[in-house]
């Protein structure tokens, strides 16, 4: 598990929530939901985009090994 604060200066998934799924025959699928509208594309250059996006977000993470301390102290907080 990876935590990426919201107040983080730079913040990749600002964009809004997506997922990338990796089926059984090995193809790719992305997937947004954004309020009333979800959508799957396998389009091979969205998953491309998408797929950068998903590197870009787990480089300005937390690690995993600081990201449970993270969240365990927000967890205290509240």
């Amino acid at each position: 598990m990876q935590v990426l604060p919201l107040d983080s200066e730079d913040n990749g998934g600002l964009d809004g929530p997506f997922h990338l799924l990796r089926l059984r025959d090995g193809a790719t699928v992305g997937h947004g939901d954004i309020q009333l509208v979800s959508r799957l594309t396998p389009d091979r250059r969205e998953i491309q985009i998408l797929e950068l996006r998903c590197g870009i977000i787990r480089a300005q993470a937390l690690t995993p090994r600081t990201s449970p301390t993270y969240t365990e102290k927000l967890l205290g907080e509240t």
